[in-house]
């Protein structure tokens, strides 16, 4: 569908602009069936037991809750480690499907949070980490017609598998990574805090296949929150600031005349009510805490 045209100052889009809206699954959130599809794949390799083994999981929110979900569903006990810069709902979400929950030092990033994971796994042989790579819905859902994907990079999972599998389906496609301008180190620059949770961990990841991607993208947590507010201002759509960055790629892709006519397809990974302690709603939250009851005769 072709959004933003009637709102977005200055812009005029010649490409197809194509949204995933993944917060409607299950618990908002989109990858619960990666979750589920890492344990079945792990349970008929004889690599785990419900009752037995622990499964333990680095994240900044949406694996972490998807694997607590699917781990309370199948009976294992699950940890989770992640940055204290998250936000409250995340914690109170994972808690909820009776996860253990360590955070992990701010200023370490998203490496601090994986390196605890790693040190737990080697203290308890009993413990078990999947690493994760998504394959896509995206190229049957729009019969095989994308042209370009663009997706945020945290663990690199996703844009690496959708990439891999739509290339394998069309070597023409175009596969765009991205990162945060204050976090850009694919880019050549240095790991740094950023708002946009879920992307740029601030190194690297094993399973990042940075040959399938055209370019690694840079948006600011600025532009990514605004974008995110102006979703649920303009389009009713209310999402996370990670939804907000991928937007705001796709948009920047969407003025480039090569890509007139193009098919550009994006995800909206989740449901903004889990950023509402976060900066991202931090005005709403000031003002509806302030707000006072009127008398009524």
């Amino acid at each position: 569908m072709n959004l933003f045209h009637t709102w977005v100052s200055g812009l005029v889009i010649a490409a197809n602009l194509l949204l995933q809206y993944y917060f409607i699954h299950k618990y908002s959130v989109w990858i619960t069936r990666p979750a589920l599809a890492m344990i079945t794949d792990a349970e008929k390799k004889g690599l785990i037991t419900p009752g037995k083994t622990v499964l333990i999981e680095p994240t900044s929110g949406n694996m972490g809750i998807s694997m607590a979900f699917m781990a309370a569903m199948k009976g294992y006990k699950m940890v989770l480690t992640m940055p204290s810069y998250t936000s409250l709902e995340r914690r109170v979400t994972m808690r909820a499907f009776g996860a253990d929950l360590i955070l992990t030092d701010p200023t370490k990033g998203m490496g601090g949070t994986v390196k605890k994971a790693y040190d737990l796994l080697e203290s308890d042989t009993g413990c078990f980490h999947a690493p994760t790579i998504l394959k896509p819905c995206q190229y049957t859902d729009t019969n095989g017609k994308v042209d370009i994907f663009i997706m945020g990079i945290g663990s690199g999972g996703t844009v690496s598998g959708v990439g891999q599998y739509l290339k394998s389906q069309n070597p023409n496609v175009k596969i765009y990574g991205l990162e945060p301008a204050e976090s850009n180190i694919l880019n050549g620059g240095k790991p740094g805090p950023h708002h946009i949770t879920g992307n740029g961990v601030g190194f690297k990841p094993d399973i990042l296949d940075m040959d399938v991607m055209e370019e690694v993208l840079m948006v600011s947590s600025e532009d990514a929150v605004n974008m995110a507010r102006q979703l649920a201002l303009k389009e009713g759509l209310m999402v996370g600031i990670s939804s907000g960055a991928n937007t705001v790629a796709a948009l920047n892709l969407a003025r480039r005349p090569e890509n007139k006519g193009k098919l550009i397809v994006t995800i909206h990974p989740s449901f903004g009510e889990r950023y509402l302690s976060s900066v991202l709603f931090q005005e709403l939250r000031k003002e509806a805490e302030n707000m006072q009851p009127v008398a009524v005769d």
